[in-house]
């Protein structure tokens, strides 16, 4: 069911210094991009093989403010995978005994398509993502 991993998630405290960072490193960087629903604000690092995307958060409730306040310096926050049907992952999910977070239903992520994220004492400590392709 997981076909590629679509990218690694970084929190970072200083969004425009880590994308000039990565800029300088000789990588393609997207404009930010505002989720409100997720509370978050995003660039996406584009890579051959992958994307990085760098997580800054939008407002004062986001997620992402207590995963800084944990770590200021900023950290891996999650990892995205891509599968082919997100309903039939959240099925798989429950019958393994994992955590759907939120109301359970997919929302909207980054790209425009539908993403569930496991609760990370489901996954080894990792919070995970999946995205439908």
């Amino acid at each position: 069911m997981i076909t590629w991993l679509n990218h690694v998630a970084i929190a970072v405290p200083d969004l425009d210094a880590a994308a000039t960072k990565y800029r300088s490193l000789g990588a393609e960087v997207s404009d930010p991009q505002e989720l409100p629903e997720h509370g978050v604000i995003v660039v996406f690092v584009k890579l051959p093989n992958t994307k990085i995307e760098l997580l800054h958060p939008l407002g004062e409730a986001s997620p992402i403010s207590g995963f800084l306040e944990r770590n200021p310096g900023g950290g891996v926050h999650h990892l995205c995978f891509e599968v082919t049907e997100i309903s039939e992952m959240a099925g798989k999910l429950s019958e393994i005994g994992a955590r759907v977070l939120g109301d359970g239903s997919a929302k909207i992520g980054a790209h425009g398509k539908p993403v569930l994220f496991a609760h990370p004492k489901d996954f080894h400590g990792v919070l995970v993502e999946f995205e439908q392709t």
